[in-house]
């Protein structure tokens, strides 16, 4: 079982037993919606491809993310909520990108590691910087992942290495899993704590209303 699916089983543990209330509420998502959500992205990886000319998308690995980034885009409570999650796309792929042609070698194998990993890792962490809601954090990181992956297919292409594009396949998969959630988490912890921070700091406000005195008795 690849790193996607156990981090999808452990996701759909914490909806069942409620853990994930408050972070589905601001994603607009029932816990019912949610298990079904990724019971879909879960099998529809086993699934095959469907197949558009030069290219084919995975049910699980694509298809059912994009279709989620949709419907919290429509949701969004602005459009600048909307615009900044677009371009928080745009700007998590070309980090990513950039992550894995300038920094990890070209050999995968030299590292202990999966590097489609720290590419989800990296991904969750701009993702949040751009998206701050959870809503906005989850697009980032998961069409962030898809772009960065899709440019490398592209540019692959463009020097002769023929390649067929396949969106959301295998480690792009783990990769977006491990971008949306990871994106989610940090902009909860993080959002949450600075709300208490921001709470702690106000001062209580002292009620207007002054208790009755009583009448001196005469």
């Amino acid at each position: 079982m690849s790193i996607g699916m156990v981090l999808l089983t452990v996701a759909a543990i914490f909806v069942f037993f409620g853990v994930a209330q408050r972070v589905l509420d601001r994603m607009y998502l029932t816990d019912r919606m949610a298990l079904i959500l990724i019971a879909m992205m879960f099998f529809g990886t086993l699934l095959p491809n469907l197949k558009f000319g030069l290219f084919e998308i995975s049910i699980g690995g694509g298809l059912i993310p994009l279709g989620i980034c949709a419907y919290l885009l429509i949701r969004a409570g602005t459009n600048k909520e909307r615009i900044r999650a677009l371009l928080g796309s745009v700007v998590t792929g070309a980090i990513v990108y950039a992550v894995s042609a300038l920094i990890l070698p070209d050999e995968p194998e030299q590292l202990p590691f999966d590097p489609m990993y720290l590419n989800g890792v990296v991904a969750g962490i701009v993702a949040y910087a751009f998206g701050r809601s959870r809503r906005g954090a989850f697009i980032c990181g998961v069409l962030g992942v898809m772009l960065a992956d899709i440019t490398v297919a592209i540019l692959n292409q463009m020097n002769g290495v023929q390649q067929t594009l396949i969106i959301g396949g295998a480690g792009a998969f783990d990769a977006m899993v491990i971008a949306g959630l990871l994106a989610v988490v940090l902009a909860e912890a993080i959002g949450e704590t600075l709300e208490r921070v921001t709470r702690g700091k106000k001062v209580p406000a002292h009620s207007s209303i002054k208790p009755p005195t009583k009448g001196r008795v005469k």
